[in-house]
């Protein structure tokens, strides 16, 4: 038999629903790095055994699809999976006619190996290792293994000797198997639980799901509608923005007069819009649709959040919001006292939430066929217990996805839900978010750009670095993505160590103009850090920071303090009380300050040390990895 044709991985990366080759995918940190001939691909932390594939064969595979092994078992190539010590953790070998073969998965605490074949594997105790953890593997997972297994088969030279060796098709074989293996599956998945709707990889139909999409809301659609109002004491700009999740670009503006405005006929898809009175900033938000093309709202006060109107759109909006702001209330409040109480807590909020299910279902009954009823059924997933089919239930060809929180947050409960707060989970989902959205480009741009900033604002810059290597900057998988993403994730890049972060020029309070690009030419290093007047946690670094300075200063070692105050008064005494001697500036609002956004700031304090060049060079957490750095070199 060729050794050519052996292969071994983990079965937990590999997913895939019922059918031939179409969708089979596992995740990249599942399993090493691939070497083939002159050549690395980075699929992972560890190593996969240089043998095989010649290097034509894998110039762009960033992950590895059915079909990309299809096409890599037909050029031959010798898979190894090695723990990250080296030994081997995994090996499929000693493949017999029968396709049955040596299974080797740790057991319990050992280091132990089971030798199990194809037709006993789900009947023994085997366990899959993945990233270094050792996990149950369930029945539905058997099925992935079985691909596994039966790739092997279809490739293997098993004639008898001195006759030609028999050709199978790899995908024709797949199809058979799988269809098999689905009905064993599905088989003894309902003798365990009877009353479970099953659906591909082990979900289950989510009994809080209610549909509120029919033909007249499927789908978007783009209209003209003519939006006017008032708002009481009002006067000045009024700004409409459109919304792609938390992000707004203005798309009109209307000088209001004794509180009355009117942006006339205004041209928009169905979704949420932002309505405001500064023009980078939305204040409340509205429905728009083109099935109702008269739109006016009688606001109740400046905050924007509820008011009359002949639209039900905005009459079924404001009257959830309302509940669903007291019901989060109510949860953010059960967790604040619930320290040592976790059980107990933990209950109460998924009674919270089901109560919240149940205000959802009612307002898709109430208001039928509109845009908001849309919305909140994509607020409940419609298959639960698999993220594979997490996603499964949304329409991406539908633009109006991106005009809501909708899909920014069921991803969100996916990473919670299915990460178990590793990379490798983050990854695995990333993955199957990509692969659920990647038909349409409007909305695979969304979500990829929504993941980076997302993972970015948390701190997890190399799994930032894996979307933007794999989805965004590969000639493959991100061929199809517009200049637009690309531009938003280089504003990412540049806030990366090694690169150039935004130039500004900022007043300081006196009112002179401090320029960042100027300033750090007059030093070797210079600290950027991001404070406020009211930040606890920066009253207890500026202490360390000012002696810092003084002793680093002569030997060239420069600050600017950038604060995200709004009032000029707390800011100015924050900087005399704690006799700060590096130049301060700030635009005075908040977080809407346009450098927050430029440096991304979600917290304080936050760091970037920069070099001469105006590099940055390190991004500490804390005042003493600055000290540590510049020990060594000034």
């Amino acid at each position: 038999m060729d050794p050519n044709h052996f292969i071994g991985w983990t079965c937990e990366p590999l997913h895939f629903r019922y059918g031939p080759i179409e969708t089979g995918q596992f995740h990249p940190q599942g399993f090493p790095y691939f070497r083939g001939d002159q050549q690395t691909i980075d699929l992972g932390p560890e190593y996969l055994g240089n043998h095989g594939l010649s290097e034509q064969k894998i110039p762009q595979f960033k992950y590895m699809g059915l079909k990309s092994i299809l096409d890599l078992l037909r050029s031959g190539g010798l898979w190894q999976l090695k723990d990250k010590q080296g030994s081997m953790a995994i090996h499929i070998s000693k493949l017999r006619q029968d396709a049955s073969a040596e299974w080797r998965g740790a057991t319990g605490n050992s280091r132990s190996f089971v030798g199990v074949g194809h037709e006993r594997l789900g009947s023994r105790g085997c366990r899959e290792l993945t990233f270094g953890m050792h996990m149950q593997t369930s029945n539905a997972m058997w099925i992935s293994l079985s691909l596994s297994l039966l790739l092997l088969t279809s490739c293997a030279n098993d004639a008898p000797a001195g006759k030609a060796p028999r050709k199978v098709d790899p995908a024709a074989a797949l199809t058979a198997q799988v269809k098999q293996d689905a009905a064993n599956a599905a088989a003894a998945d309902a003798a365990a639980a009877e009353t479970a709707q099953q659906v591909s990889g082990g979900g289950q139909e989510n009994p809080l799901y209610t549909n509120g999409i029919d033909e007249s809301n499927r789908g978007d659609k783009v209209g003209k509608v003519r939006f006017s109002g008032s708002i009481p004491s009002k006067t000045g700009m009024l700004y409409l923005f459109e919304t792609e999740g938390r992000n707004v670009a203005p798309i009109d503006s209307t000088q209001m007069v004794n509180g009355v405005f009117d942006f006339g006929e205004v041209e928009v898809g169905r979704g949420f819009y932002g309505v405001g009175f500064e023009p980078s900033k939305k204040t409340g938000d509205i429905i728009m649709n083109p099935d109702e093309p008269v739109l006016k709202i009688a606001f109740q006060n400046g905050r924007l959040v509820g008011g009359s109107t002949e639209s039900r759109e905005n009459q079924g909006w404001f009257a959830y919001r309302g509940q669903e702001g007291a019901n989060k209330n109510k949860i953010r409040q059960l967790y604040k006292n619930g320290a040592g109480k976790e059980e107990e807590t933990k209950r109460l909020v998924k009674a919270k939430e089901d109560e919240l299910a149940g205000v959802q279902r009612q307002f898709i009954n109430d208001y039928p066929g509109t845009y908001l009823a849309k919305f909140l059924t994509w607020k409940q997933p419609r298959f639960i217990g698999d993220k594979g089919t997490f996603l499964s239930d949304l329409d991406v060809s539908d633009n109006s996805l991106i005009r809501s929180m909708a899909l920014p947050d069921r991803i969100q409960s996916m990473m919670r839900t299915f990460s178990g707060g590793k990379d490798a989970g983050f990854l695995s989902c990333i993955d199957l978010v990509k692969a659920a959205c990647e038909d349409n480009p409007t909305v695979l741009e969304f979500v990829l750009y929504n993941m980076l900033d997302g993972f970015y604002n948390t701190g997890k810059e190399t799994i930032c670095q894996y979307i933007l290597d794999n989805y965004i900057f590969d000639e493959d998988c991100g061929a199809n993505l517009s200049d637009v993403i690309r531009q938003r994730a280089q504003g990412i890049i540049n806030l990366r160590v090694g690169n150039t972060p935004p130039n500004f020029t900022i007043a300081d309070p006196s009112g002179k103009m401090i320029d960042l690009k100027e300033e750090v030419a007059k030093y070797e290093y210079t600290l950027v850090m991001f404070w406020a007047s009211w930040c606890h946690k920066c009253e207890q670094e500026i202490p360390n920071l000012v002696p810092m300075y003084k002793d680093f200063n002569p030997r060239g070692f420069g600050t600017i303090g950038i604060s995200v105050d709004q009032q000029k008064m707390a800011w100015t005494k924050a900087i005399a009380d704690n006799q700060i001697p590096w130049p301060n500036v700030s635009q005075l609002k908040g977080w809407d300050a346009p450098i927050t956004d430029d440096y991304k700031i979600t917290q304080t304090p936050t760091y970037f040390l920069l070099d001469k060049e105006g590099k940055i060079v390190l991004k500490p957490e804390r005042w003493f990895e600055v000290q540590r750095f510049l020990q060594s070199r000034i």
